[in-house]
């Protein structure tokens, strides 16, 4: 399983910005799929979830901001990122979990984009 993300950048506060994962090697509609982020000095965290039923997870600290969703016929994964603030600065990941329910997929990790938010 390979997952490829894009889309960081630099970013102002209160912009958007949207983030892509494609995926080959997997099954991928019956594949539970995430986001993670590590900022600096601080552990990774849990961004968003979404699972083979397209049931949705969400972090509290983006919940209401961010929009996780997928596009099956396109093996592809979106983070839709509204209202940044400084604090969402940080490298994120996307994960691919074999079980498609899971709210917290973590069996396979892509590279990381950074999204930086700052003026």
């Amino acid at each position: 399983v390979q997952l490829q993300a894009s889309g960081g950048g630099l970013v102002q506060p209160g912009g958007s910005l949207r983030l892509s994962c494609a995926a080959s090697g997997a099954r991928f509609r019956v594949k539970a799929l995430g986001w993670y982020r590590q900022a600096p000095g601080k552990q990774r965290e849990f961004v968003a979830a979404i699972t083979a039923g397209r049931n949705t997870a969400y972090a509290p600290s983006v919940k209401g901001r961010f929009t996780i969703s997928r596009d099956n016929a396109k093996n592809t994964m979106y983070l839709q990122m509204s209202s940044l603030k400084p604090e969402d600065t940080a490298v994120y990941y996307c994960t691919l979990a074999d079980q498609g329910s899971s709210i917290t997929p973590q069996d396979y990790w892509g590279q990381g984009t950074q999204v930086t938010v700052s003026s």
